[in-house]
């Protein structure tokens, strides 16, 4: 049988972090992900954190950002190698619920001016941005969702496919604010 050696979305093994000025950038290889769709004529499931619309909402040991009208993609930090979609389809049993976990890149943006980072970067109002946030946007022409934890914590989460492109972005817009 051929030797598999897991590797994250940039093509190496261990987690890329990265310091420039003064925020940092690291990948989150811990966080399990699966998105739940409400089916027609079916209530929203009372057993997982739901968040309303432009907003993420923490329960416990998941989280949930809104994502469309009766759908939610569902986070699971530390938790990236368990059967996170079974969990919570049993937990929204009304639901249809796909695994997401390999499908993006989740990046975490630590420190204190992240707001002047994103204002290089979307084409967002301020306060779609404050803490308690979340939304869909384009960033350079691509599809991310923007997550904005507290003041100095922002997750930004975009395509597998595209993690070298995103991660280029954001180091490029944060050597050139700092």
């Amino acid at each position: 049988m051929t030797d598999l050696t897991p590797m994250t979305a940039f093509g190496v093994a261990e987690a890329r972090v990265e310091t420039l000025g003064g925020l940092t950038l690291t990948e989150r290889l811990d966080v399990g992900l699966a998105s739940v769709a409400l089916r027609k004529g079916a209530d929203a499931p009372s057993g997982l954190p739901l968040a309303e619309p432009g907003t993420w909402a923490e329960g416990e040991g998941l989280t949930a950002f809104w994502m469309a009208p009766g759908q939610w993609m569902v986070e699971a930090p530390g938790r990236a190698e368990d059967d996170i979609a079974a969990e919570v389809a049993a937990l929204a049993p009304d639901c249809s619920v796909t695994e997401q976990t390999d499908g993006w890149v989740v990046i975490d943006i630590d420190g204190p001016e992240i707001g002047s980072l994103l204002e290089r970067l979307v084409n967002l109002p301020t306060e779609a941005l404050v803490p308690g946030k979340a939304t869909r946007t384009m960033m350079h022409h691509m599809s991310v969702f923007v997550i904005r934890r507290s003041e100095a914590k922002l997750t930004l989460m975009g395509m597998r496919s595209m993690a070298g492109s995103l991660w280029h972005t954001l180091a490029q817009a944060a050597e050139r604010r700092a």
